[in-house]
C-alpha cells in the first residue's frame, strides 16, 4: 500500500461521523475531489473534519452558514456535489 492510499484510508476513517448523512457527504467529497484538490483546499477540508458533528450538520444541511469564508466555499462545494458522478 502506497503513502497516498494510507492517507486516504486515514481520511476515510476521519469522515466517519456520528451521523450517516455526514459520513456520506464528507466521504463523497473525499472520493471525488481530494486527489485533484490543491493543498490549500485540502487544508480547509482537514480543518472542517475537526469541527463538531452538530455544527457540520447545520452547515451541510443549509440550516446555518460558517463564519469562515474558506469553510463557506468548501461547504457549498460539498453540498452541491451530485449524488452520482
Amino acid at each position: 500500500m502506497n503513502e497516498e492510499q494510507i492517507e486516504l484510508n486515514k481520511l476515510r476513517w476521519r469522515c466517519r461521523r456520528g451521523m450517516l448523512e455526514l459520513d456520506v457527504l464528507l466521504a463523497r467529497w473525499l472520493e471525488r475531489r481530494w486527489r485533484q484538490s490543491p493543498m490549500p483546499q485540502r487544508a480547509v477540508f482537514l480543518r472542517l473534519l475537526d469541527c463538531e458533528d452538530d455544527r457540520l450538520w447545520r452547515w451541510l444541511s443549509g440550516l446555518d452558514r460558517p463564519d469562515d469564508p474558506e469553510f463557506v466555499a468548501l461547504v457549498d462545494e460539498i453540498r452541491n456535489l451530485p449524488v452520482r458522478a
